[in-house]
């Protein structure tokens, strides 16, 4: 376990007078909202957080399947996080700095065949550019380790419940088998013994081939292939690059250098029927992927094993039901050609404190919270998915149509910065 970061997440008032007027008020008595989180993910750790610090009258308990003892600062998955999602941890107090790798630029280009034209660029190809500079911010967003941001949030949460053990309540080690609701006003969660609740937060998403499907649903027949690949020593640093080629999109992303070396993540999304990454040696798969990148990145060194993801869309159309909500992955599971679905989950989960602090009337803040969202939801779930299908259609002159689309982007300076201000804050 990491330990807990530099600066502790501070409530809005000393723990002890919080614990005291906290007992004082409610001893023998239910709290004003009972909260329960299901999922310690970096979803509902930050949501758990948020509820904590602006809902102080609140008793909030957090499942998770997960025992606490067990150590997650080393799992390597590899999340994107926006600017917005940076100043949202920071604000907690939670923002890992010292391990998250800057991006401050972003490269989306089209592999050949499509069109070319010295208007395009130096490299004659379509493509669009977004740097921190230009849109007048240190950076865009970050990239980092999923273990190294989930260690000090539930570091952060262990240093609150310990400190308020009656309003924030852990409970590490009990998976949630069932959620009921008999009555409008409560839900009843099944985690070994049921208990009633006046919310559930349901943070708990996986990935798209181990959940039951939803009410909005495809599955692209495509896979991920992750891992990360190392770069020669004069490649640009802090630049992400997304390479739409005619087989799928291929992303790098930024990481930290290790051991002197220059890093990048790699998501490599392949068509199922036509998918030869698994029989390709490691100097097959580099060969292949330097063939497919821009000449920008420099020149690939190794690469790592690499673990494959079926991929699909799979949403529910609505956030709320009843006294449940659901966030991030747990209320859509997106392709990540936009390496959104965090950075939405984090926004779901805002909202929704900032929506029970304004109005104490659970069922009015949840209205609230479902008229709020949809913009930036639904744009952000049509978009990935018009952009992932578009990678499974044969029809003459889509590449050019989409190169078509990447220049008018780069030509036309309100449509990028409304392009870079949705891809830092999500819809607004």
């Amino acid at each position: 376990m990491t330990q807990p970061p530099e600066s502790p997440l501070h409530l809005p008032h000393a723990a002890d007078a919080a614990t005291d007027a906290f007992d004082a008020a409610f001893d023998g008595h239910a709290p004003p909202l009972r909260l329960a989180v299901i999922g310690a993910g970096p979803a509902g750790l930050a949501l758990a957080l948020l509820a904590a610090r602006y809902l102080p009258q609140a008793q909030i308990s957090l499942f998770d399947a997960r025992p606490i003892e067990r150590d997650v600062s080393g799992d390597p998955r590899t999340l994107a996080l926006s600017l917005g999602s940076m100043q949202l941890l920071q604000r907690l107090r939670v923002w890992p700095g010292a391990h998250a790798q800057p991006i401050r630029e972003v490269h989306v280009s089209q592999a050949p065949p499509t069109l070319s034209s010295p208007w395009f660029g130096a490299s004659g190809e379509p493509e669009v550019h977004l740097s921190a500079a230009e849109q007048r911010v240190p950076q865009l967003g970050a990239v980092l380790a999923y273990g190294q941001l989930v260690a000090p949030l539930q570091a952060a949460w262990q240093q609150a419940s310990a400190l308020e053990p009656r309003r924030l309540i852990s409970r590490f080690g009990q998976a949630v088998d069932g959620i009921k609701q008999d009555r409008p006003d409560e839900v009843e969660i099944d985690a070994g013994i049921a208990e009633r609740f006046d919310l559930a937060v349901v943070a708990e998403g996986g990935v798209f081939s181990d959940q039951a499907r939803k009410a909005l649903t495809h599955d692209y027949r495509q896979n991920a292939w992750v891992g990360t690949v190392t770069l020669s020593p004069d490649s640009p640093v802090g630049v992400a690059y997304e390479r739409f080629t005619r087989r799928g999109p291929l992303a790098l992303l930024p990481l930290p250098d290790r051991d002197g070396q220059r890093r990048a993540a790699l998501v490599w999304c392949q068509p199922q029927d036509e998918d030869e990454v698994d029989g390709l040696t490691d100097a097959q798969r580099l060969a292949v992927i330097q063939q497919q990148l821009p000449d920008r990145v420099g020149r690939l060194l190794g690469i790592s094993p690499l673990k494959c993801f079926p991929l699909g869309l799979n949403a529910e159309r609505t956030l709320v039901e009843g006294r449940r909500i659901r966030i991030g992955n747990a209320a859509q599971t997106l392709h990540p050609v936009a390496g959104q679905g965090l950075n939405l989950g984090l926004r779901d989960g805002f909202a929704l404190v900032e929506a029970l602090r304004r109005d104490p009337q659970v069922d009015q803040a949840l209205r609230r919270v479902e008229w709020q969202r949809a913009p930036d939801r639904w744009a952000t779930i049509l978009t990935t998915d018009f952009l992932a299908r578009t990678f499974a259609w044969r029809w003459p002159g889509l590449p050019a149509a989409r190169g078509l689309g990447l220049a008018a982007l780069q030509a036309l300076p309100p449509l990028k910065r409304a392009l870079a201000g949705q891809m830092m804050f999500g819809r607004r």
